[in-house]
């Protein structure tokens, strides 16, 4: 299940990840309170329980102005999952917010829409992001393309968001063939890390392009869904086939 909202707005912040992440968790709880609190929340704490769902921003006709991105058109967020649940509570709340405020900036809702999603029949696809992909080892640090770990540490994070999911992990190893990535980095605008090092952004290294992946039918189709890597509820991972 795919969804896109379109929204008017004067600017968004530099590192926008947040605001849209804000925008999901407020829909949430107009929808369902406890399913929102649920998903977010565990013994009085933030709930860091991998999320069935991956979005990407996209801004139409923008300009770069110190700390912020100038909208001259709109902005546009694509949500992603195979989560039923997720999907109608998202989609019902979102329904309800005409109008979002963060911080200083302001979202108006133009229109929203269900996105027909692609079919997967075979078992090597190649897909291009729509936001980057984050791999990162187990010591919390970004894993370069290039290294030779970077494979086994997505069928790592994939193995885990399959199994979050569905109650069980990846049928067959997942082969990335790169045809075209480059490295971006990513800002994010983050509190608990603001505070703890006294620094603006925390800087995500990612990879966006095209690519190909090998692998099980309904593997696929469940990651084309849930989206790949690290960090997908906060804006990574959302993926599209190619053709």
């Amino acid at each position: 299940m795919r969804l896109r909202c379109e929204y008017k707005t004067e600017k968004i912040p530099l590192a926008y990840h947040m605001m849209f992440v804000s925008l999901i968790k407020e829909a949430l709880k107009k929808s369902n309170k406890e399913y929102q609190k649920k998903l977010y929340c565990y013994e009085n704490k933030t709930n860091k329980k991998i999320k069935n769902f991956c979005f990407s921003v996209f801004m139409k006709d923008f300009e770069k102005k110190e700390d912020v991105f100038v909208i001259n058109d709109k902005v546009v967020i694509n949500i992603s999952t195979p989560d039923y649940e997720f999907f109608i509570n998202l989609y019902n709340g979102l329904l309800k917010i005409k109008e979002f405020e963060y911080r200083e900036f302001t979202l108006n809702k133009v229109r929203m829409s269900i996105l027909r999603e692609k079919n997967i029949n075979e078992g090597c696809i190649v897909f291009n992001t729509l936001s980057p992909i984050c791999i990162k080892d187990r010591d919390n640090k970004p894993v370069d393309l290039e290294d030779d770990r970077f494979e086994r540490e997505l069928n790592y994070i994939v193995n885990k968001s399959l199994e979050s999911y569905r109650g069980y992990g990846i049928k067959e190893r997942i082969k990335f063939i790169p045809y075209k990535m480059k490295k971006v980095v990513v800002k994010q605008d983050i509190k608990k890390f603001k505070e703890n090092t006294n620094k603006k952004y925390y800087y995500v290294n990612a990879y966006s392009g095209i690519f190909r992946l090998n692998g099980d039918i309904e593997d696929l189709k469940d990651i084309y869904l849930l989206g790949l890597g690290f960090k997908r509820s906060q804006g990574f991972g959302m993926i599209e086939v190619v053709g």
